[in-house]
């Protein structure tokens, strides 16, 4: 079986995000990128599967332009076997990903997608659950669990009123939540051998998917300064306070 596990190059979660001064977008000059976390978690988890003895084949696919490629073999160097690149130089909306996916799935095959739950830049949550719609097939999303029996995979969930364990029938799609695992530590070894690794260049117009948005993002601005506290001395004065600033 084969698992094919989506990434996303974003802006790492360690770096503090700025604006840029015309609000047109974020400062990404000489910004350290990463793997999106979830991605990341996602990855490590199709790893143990494959560990485990229940695939065979673990790839990674991101979509965008050749700077993408250091996120991949970032993925060859966890161990995945190979890597696909879709290559486009637009950002893909959700939906348009998703189809642009589609087609690698209807190339690949895969018995198993596994993604991050959303992406830390656009925090869409989108592209899976489209993704399950395109294909047809069942989809667990936000899994903080997941146990493969033959067909079938039982994941469990972390939805607003705790946990939820479903059981899909297999190929499905699966989106991954922080608590699922802790993602492998790279070492230098790894590294060198994933250049070696297979990373295939598939052009979007080859999928012969039509890039589509209905959305545009027209302004960026920083979250706005947070007011210096103030200490009070008891309860009351609490109460009065609040009452001032009319949140009571």
């Amino acid at each position: 079986m084969k698992i094919l596990v989506g990434i996303k190059r974003v802006v790492d979660y360690n770096v503090r995000v700025r604006v840029l001064p015309d609000g047109s977008g974020v400062d990404t000059d000489g910004v350290k990128m990463s793997v999106n976390p979830f991605d990341e978690i996602a990855l490590e988890e199709a790893l143990r599967i494959r560990e485990a003895g229940n695939a065979d084949e673990v790839i990674v696919v991101s979509a965008g332009g050749d700077e993408c490629q250091q996120q991949l073999r970032t993925g060859l160097a966890m161990g995945a076997d190979r890597a696909i690149q879709i290559q486009t130089g637009e950002s893909l909306q959700p939906l348009s990903l998703a189809r642009a996916f589609m087609k690698v799935i209807e190339r690949e095959e895969p018995g198993l997608v596994i993604l991050g739950k959303q992406a830390i830049d656009d925090d869409n949550s989108q592209t899976g659950q489209m993704l399950a719609a395109l294909w047809d097939r069942p989809q667990a999303t936000f899994a903080s669990r997941v146990v493969l029996n033959g067909s079938s995979a039982a994941v469990t969930r972390e939805v607003d009123a705790g946990l939820e364990t479903i059981e899909i029938d297999l190929p499905a799609v699966i989106t991954v939540d922080l608590r699922l695992n802790e993602p492998r530590f790279v070492k230098l070894p790894d590294i060198m051998k994933a250049k070696r690794k297979p990373l295939d260049v598939i052009p979007l117009d080859e999928l012969g998917v039509t890039v589509e948005g209905n959305l545009s993002v027209t302004r960026h601005a920083p979250p706005a300064q947070r007011e210096k506290g103030i200490m009070v001395e008891d309860a009351a004065q609490l109460v009065q306070e609040l009452k001032n600033r009319g949140l009571i």
